[in-house]
């Protein structure tokens, strides 16, 4: 069984989650069986973007990280609070621990900021929230990141994409990456993507 910890700052994009417990679910009981997903949060309780409330199954300090074989975060609004956890000394901690064991890391959207915090991205290729208006890709940038303006940018072990709508491809290609072609192939089709 491959466990991967879902990772939820306060003000995470809930569609952003979702696809990860979705893909990975699917496969759990339709696909090959061999993945779980466990939502981890710094709080009993954290705040959606918009409106909503959600607990997650752990809190950070009751697990033990060698537990878990990769790391999916979706991303957030600053408005929502978002980079007060995302950039937490103990999100950078987790983030650090699965980079240097080498486990898949899947980020959506602006979650690729948290690894740039990090120090991860540093002289390795990435991208994040990519529209003209926004200034994130130049912070990435400013992480020492070598930004690539494609939908999905997958570096060794380390996959960070340019907006929510990459969320599902982002959930396949962890899937991917966790089992094998051909079973993403099924639960792909299983799930109506063609």
């Amino acid at each position: 069984m491959k466990k991967i910890m879902l990772l939820l700052a306060n003000g995470f994009e809930a569609v952003e989650a979702s696809v990860f417990t979705d893909v990975l679910g699917w496969n759990k009981w339709e696909g090959d069986g061999s993945t779980e997903v466990v939502t981890v949060g710094l709080h009993t309780q954290l705040q959606c973007t918009w409106n909503f409330k959600v607990a997650p199954e752990k809190l950070l300090h009751e697990i033990d990280l060698a537990e878990f074989d990769a790391l999916a975060i979706p991303g957030g609004f600053e408005e929502a609070g978002f980079y007060e956890d995302a950039f937490s000394e103990e999100f950078q901690t987790v983030v650090r621990h699965f980079h240097e064991q080498q486990k898949p890391i899947a980020t959506i959207c602006v979650a690729s900021l948290i690894l740039g915090h990090s120090g991860i991205l540093y002289n390795r290729q990435a991208t994040t929230y990519n529209h003209p208006t926004s200034k994130r890709l130049a912070q990435l940038e400013s992480y020492g990141a070598t930004i690539v303006n494609e939908r999905i940018v997958q570096t060794d072990h380390i996959i960070t994409s340019s907006n929510p709508g990459t969320a599902f491809d982002v959930a396949f290609r962890l899937l991917e990456t966790l089992t094998s072609t051909t079973n993403t192939a099924r639960v792909k089709d299983l799930m109506g993507f063609h």
